[in-house]
Parts: C-alpha cells; structure tokens; sequence
C-alpha cells in the first residue's frame, strides 16, 4: 500500500526509483520476464539505489540499463517520494517523470524484459501491471 506519509513503524529495506517516460501523450511500459518478482506484468522503468548513489544517479542507470535512453538530471522531474508498505517489508519509492519529444530507441535488457510497448495511461490501466502501479499512475494522469 502507498502512503504519502511514513506509516506507523516504517522500517524501509531499500529505497526505489521509478520513472514515466513519455511521449506524445503515451508511457513506455516495459514487460517483466516471468523469472522475475511478480513476473509477466508491465511496469516502468524502475530499481533498487544502490549504496553510494542519489536518487537521480539511480534512475539515470536504471533508465540506460533497462531501455538503452541516455537522460541527464535536468531532463527529468522528480514528482513525488512515497512510502511502501508491503506485508512483509517496507521501502521508500521515488517517482520521477522524462517527457521526450524524439521516440526513443529502445533496448531491452533480454533478463529482465521481454517486451516493452508505449500505452496512454488510460490504457496502462488496462493491463496486467507491477503492484501498485495503477495507483501511482492516478497519482499524476487523474482525468484517466
């Protein structure tokens, strides 16, 4: 569950970044593979901060190493930090946002996406996402 607020006795393990890219209105949606945690659903670019890195020094490398799009910090916004509370641990989940004017190419990482396709959150809301996902994407697309 999403909290804007630390929850009572919030115990992060981890911290999470995330990012919405965009393009002519659409969201590229990267399909996990079925090895991996809540495998064969669709979600964003995201991952672990790893020790030594900041928030942005993070989703740069989540974004090159999951989809190939070199960005810089300026490019992106960050929208919002939220607090996660899954039934077994908590962590602490940084959304970001990279409007693009130019489609990018885009290379899968084979390990961790099958696939990757560009949806309108309306239609994001359609699919079988990662937790969670569908409410983070009301959180900033409301009219869908």
């Amino acid at each position: 569950m999403i909290h804007e607020v630390p929850p009572e006795e919030f115990q992060p393990k981890f911290e999470v970044v995330s990012c919405y890219v965009e393009h002519e209105g659409k969201l590229l949606l990267l399909h996990r593979c079925a090895h991996k945690t809540e495998g064969n659903t669709w979600g964003v670019p995201a991952g672990k901060v790893e020790i030594g890195e900041d928030m942005y020094q993070a989703m740069l490398r989540e974004l090159r190493e999951e989809t190939g799009i070199v960005a810089s910090k300026v490019s992106m916004e960050h929208l919002i930090k939220v607090f996660v509370r899954y039934p077994t641990y908590d962590f602490t989940y940084h959304m970001f946002r990279l409007p693009m004017v130019d489609r990018p190419s885009i290379r899968l990482t084979p390990i961790e996406h099958q696939d990757f396709t560009w949806a309108t959150p309306a239609h994001a809301l359609e699919m079988n996402l990662i937790r969670d996902l569908d409410a983070c994407i009301g959180m900033f697309y409301p009219a869908v």
